[in-house]
């Protein structure tokens, strides 16, 4: 589905408004893109396990990258925690200079 931040902070840092409102998350049959301004910024494969939810990024910021995440679905929200340094996150929640993403998605009708 198509998922629209509400909220994201990164390393205890709140996100502006003004960048979640041109992002956009898709996960589809295997394959993520994140999309700034209707435009593909990243791209990759994604797969959900025991441990979670884990990306691997094939172009963009991300191409060659593995990032761990933490995930979890209430209703029609979405909140991952990116481990940005490799790292599955143990928590939902950032703190200075942990290398994690904490995005809470709402589903796009």
């Amino acid at each position: 589905g198509r998922w629209q931040p509400l909220y994201a902070e990164f390393d205890g840092e709140e996100a502006p408004a003004e960048v979640l409102q041109q992002t956009e998350f898709e996960l589809n049959a295997g394959e993520y893109t994140v999309r700034f301004g209707g435009v593909a910024a990243d791209q990759g494969t994604f797969e959900i396990g025991p441990a979670g939810l884990t990306l691997r990024g094939t172009a963009g910021p991300n191409a060659g990258r593995v990032i761990p995440c933490l995930h979890k679905f209430i209703d029609d929200t979405l909140m991952v925690c990116f481990g940005l340094s490799g790292v599955r996150p143990e928590h939902y929640r950032t703190v200075p200079g942990g290398q994690l993403y904490l995005v809470t998605y709402q589903r796009k009708k």
